[in-house]
């Protein structure tokens, strides 16, 4: 392991205490509080319980009118309306909650998310051709369809209507769309910026479901019950849980410990929640996304779009077990890649000289490369781009991830020559370019992150949130500590740096990977678990001391057997200061 740089803050224990006195969190929940920009008790109030009162008026949004006018001549007419999606659970998730509303407001829509491997990225022309001949007049896209001008020219000359809904990044010129949904457009005043492409979707969802003249009552029922999916949609696309979003997944993620679709029941079971639970957004992330992405990586999201759609518990049941014997398959293959690329490092090692990285393997299966490029970035802290070659076809294709300090989208655009297809954010993209190319490719993109990023830039950092000690954590501390979520992007679940820490007894290795210790400080002793700590298990021994970065979190095993709910995890160590 490379030493990782402790980024440690400023002490604000007056700020802190005065949050605790009006607030009664604890003082080390208080301290991250202040830390984070938020020193007054009514910041803090808001932040601790954001309310579905201050999600933003969806009429701001640029293009709004005139996708919700378009929208409900298609329903009063009775027109098929074709929603086009993409393949991961944004997409999905977005799929599912209009094909919904438009149902509820009496009108009729279909659906169609293209094959990963066999269709790659993004709106094709044949899609729009096939809908031509079925009738179609209107396709809304969700989550996709910001960079597809030439998809939408020809929906145009067939005479069909197009409304794109989408977060990626558009082009300089929008295309040339009925309306175009995105708050990315430059020229769009909508105050939230951040949402995912599930976010986009429910601002069109609660606008229309508006204008139908429903009881209060009913409205608020009918999109909080969406927001279950759209919490889903928003954590797995790891957009800043912050602003708007913090509210979404706040409220969505509660609503999930009462669930009554039986597509939604029937994935919370398999991934191991029983009804009345409802995970966190690190459980979403971890446990629940995975399992509907899997049907878009390893086969078609169609069969996770009907896991929502279905009425039936028992088709429920069996697609959800499908997409968890697929995602164990996911899990294997990503496996595998991971390995060959540890190879490829053996025999090229990864040097100072390397700014960013380009992995490649003829036959990887791209439904995990994102996957894979972001176990890189991890290991190595530099962009990586990680590609499928196929000799037969010649191409290559892959998706990149990045560090905080490198703009991927950037990087791609400066370079587009070498691409037949790309697009994306500023730390996550896809591609498609010549197989012949991948060398040049790996030059140019090392070439272009070297004169940009520094030796710095390459450090792992933690940044830990403040300090803690032993005698300040306890339930109710705990409790403020985990009330500061959801955690997730633009939100991390809280560091603290406890200092001077004795090592009172052995480290035990738990399942090969893992550490068990027990830390004491001041005559306090805690144990904690240190996932995936082995290989630094002879760094440690019992009575040395340490300074240990630590992070809480709920215990749902231990405190259904009546003990401590809650427990601590050991980030990283390094010898007592």
């Amino acid at each position: 392991m490379t030493e990782t740089r402790w980024l440690l803050p400023e002490d604000n224990d007056g700020e802190a205490r005065a949050l605790d006195a009006a607030l009664s969190i604890g003082l080390p929940a208080a301290r991250v509080l202040a830390r984070r920009g938020i020193r007054n008790a009514a910041d803090a109030e808001r932040f601790l319980h954001p309310s579905l009162a201050d999600l933003h008026d969806p009429s701001a949004l640029s293009g709004l009118d005139d996708a919700v006018a378009r929208l409900r001549r298609a329903i009063f007419a009775r027109e098929r309306v074709l929603i086009y999606g993409d393949y991961d659970v944004d997409g999905i998730t977005s799929v599912v909650i209009l094909k919904k509303c438009i149902e509820m407001a009496g009108g009729v829509a279909g659906f169609h998310v293209p094959h990963r491997l066999r269709d790659g990225y993004g709106m094709r022309p044949e899609v729009v051709e096939a809908a031509a001949e079925q009738g179609i007049r209107l396709i809304v896209s969700v989550d996709t369809g910001i960079r597809a001008a030439r998809v939408v020219e020809c929906a145009s000359a067939l005479g069909i209507d197009v409304i794109i809904t989408d977060h990626h990044l558009p082009d300089l010129e929008l295309p040339p769309a009925l309306a175009v949904l995105n708050p990315n457009r430059r020229d769009c005043l909508y105050p939230e910026k951040n949402l995912c492409g599930v976010g986009v979707t429910f601002k069109l969802v609660q606008a229309l479901l508006t204008t139908l003249g429903w009881p209060a009552e009913k409205l608020a029922r009918v999109l909080e019950s969406f927001l279950k999916l759209v919490a889903i949609g928003t954590v797995a696309d790891v957009v800043p849980l912050t602003g708007e979003n913090r509210i979404i997944v706040k409220h969505g993620l509660k609503g999930l410990g009462a669930v009554r679709n039986p597509g939604l029941r029937a994935l919370l079971d398999v991934a191991g929640f029983p009804a009345g639970t409802a995970p966190t957004a690190g459980q979403v992330a971890f446990r629940i996304a995975p399992r509907v992405n899997a049907a878009g990586r390893m086969d078609t999201a169609m069969q996770a779009i009907e896991l929502f759609l279905t009425e039936s518990p028992a088709t429920a049941r069996r697609i959800a077990a499908d997409l968890h014997a697929l995602n164990e398959e996911r899990q294997a293959a990503e496996a595998a890649i991971v390995q060959s690329v540890v190879e490829q490092c053996v025999s090229a090692p990864v040097t100072d000289a390397h700014a960013a990285l380009v992995f490649a393997g003829k036959g990887w299966h791209r439904g995990v490369l994102g996957i894979v490029a972001s176990r890189m970035v991890e290991r190595h802290h530099r962009p990586a781009f990680v590609l499928s070659v196929d000799p037969e076809a010649g191409l290559a294709r892959g998706s990149g991830r990045s560090i905080a300090a490198f703009h991927l989208l950037e990087a791609m655009e400066s370079m587009p020559d070498l691409f037949t297809q790309f697009g994306g954010h500023e730390h996550a993209a896809g591609l498609t370019m010549p197989a012949d190319r991948v060398d040049e490719f790996r030059e140019r993109f090392n070439a272009y992150a070297g004169a940009r990023l520094t030796p710095e830039d390459f450090v792992s950092t933690l940044e830990i949130d403040a300090r803690v000690e032993f005698s300040e954590v306890n339930e109710r501390s705990v409790n403020g500590i985990l009330s500061l979520g959801p955690f997730g992007s633009g939100n991390p679940a809280p560091l603290f740096a406890a200092y001077n820490i004795e090592l009172a007894g052995p480290p035990v290795v738990w399942k090969e990977k893992h550490l068990r210790l027990l830390l004491r400080q001041c005559g306090r002793t805690f144990s904690v678990k240190a996932w995936n700590f082995a290989g630094r298990c002879g760094e440690l021994s019992a009575g040395c001391r340490i300074d240990a970065a630590l992070g809480f979190e709920e215990d749902a095993w231990s405190a259904a057997r009546g003990y401590q709910t809650w427990a601590a995890q050991l980030k990283d160590f390094r010898v007592a200061s």
